[in-house]
């Protein structure tokens, strides 16, 4: 449904206790049903090293986690570094992912995530507290690489609505350059 209402890339919530994980056999089965030129992201707050390994097993596009995992090897291989308003930028990473909320919904820092897109080596990704009513102002005020939402786009808990996924991506992609 995401990838037919135009985005760029798919995250898949693995090794986590949120109601949105999935099984990393099922994600490999969701991933498997998307095209070739869509990302492939799994999202995790795992700590675990052997969880970590499990996750690079099913060869996602992307790996989005926010504890200090060592980047992955491997040609396509591409690590997301999750921080909020305070931390570090990291440069050891293919992006940086603004979300203090952890899919909670709680908004992004604004001050936080354009001083992040201005001093940041990597490019940035805004998430937190999107939703499709307030992305347009997000992507025209903070400027970001791409955008990101979760919760901002279910009908309940864990399942996406349709219609909100497609306006979000319409009101992302009207108002700037983030991809979504």
């Amino acid at each position: 449904m995401a990838e037919h209402a135009g985005a760029d890339a798919l995250g898949v919530v693995v090794c986590s206790d949120s109601p949105r994980n999935v099984s990393l056999e099922r994600a490999e089965e969701i991933f498997r049903e998307v095209g070739p030129f869509i990302t492939k992201v799994c999202v995790s707050h795992t700590e675990s090293p052997d969880e970590f390994r499990s996750i690079l097993e099913i060869h996602p596009s992307a790996v989005q986690v926010s504890y200090p995992h060592p980047v992955p090897e491997g040609r396509g291989r591409h690590m997301l570094r999750v921080i909020g308003p305070g931390a570090p930028l990291p440069d050891d990473c293919s992006a940086v992912v603004i979300d203090a909320s952890r899919g909670s919904g709680r908004p992004y820092d604004p001050v936080f995530a354009r001083a992040a897109v201005l001093r940041s080596p990597v490019p940035v990704i805004l998430a937190g507290g999107l939703n499709p009513g307030n992305v347009g102002a997000a992507v025209e005020n903070i400027r970001p690489y791409a955008v990101d939402a979760a919760s901002g786009l279910e009908k309940s808990p864990g399942i996406k609505d349709p219609g909100l996924v497609r306006q979000f991506i319409r009101n992302a992609r009207g108002n700037g350059n983030a991809r979504s």
